[in-house]
């Protein structure tokens, strides 16, 4: 099944999604050659383990809390907050509470395809 993303000029709703966010799954709401918006939903508790992507990227938490390990520690990204990280940093993310996550990540050459 295809996914419908919204065509260059569209509107996009990143507004927390309350009681709606045990029911909604990830999806990538742009991506184009050079970069790609997703956002990821995290109930309390899930995990995305240690891994890294080769472009800058940007985690901004809408809603809930997420900690992010990333640089030797361990940051608590809430709600209105956002953190930027250079590609190829190892980065893991651990819901502490139900989240909603907005991830922009430049895309290079290597991950074109």
């Amino acid at each position: 099944m295809s996914q419908n993303r919204p065509a260059p000029g569209d509107l996009i709703d990143v507004r927390p999604l309350g009681d709606k966010l045990a029911d909604t799954a990830s999806i990538a709401l742009a991506r184009t050659d050079d970069f790609e918006v997703m956002r990821v939903i995290m109930p309390q508790g899930k995990s995305i383990p240690v891994h890294s992507v080769p472009g800058e990227l940007t985690l901004q938490c809408l809603e809930g809390t997420v900690e992010v390990q990333a640089l030797g520690r361990t940051l608590t990204l809430e709600e209105g907050q956002m953190i930027y990280l250079e590609g190829n940093t190892p980065y893991a993310l651990l819901a502490a509470r139900n989240a909603s996550v907005l991830m922009t990540v430049l895309r290079k050459d290597n991950m074109k395809g």
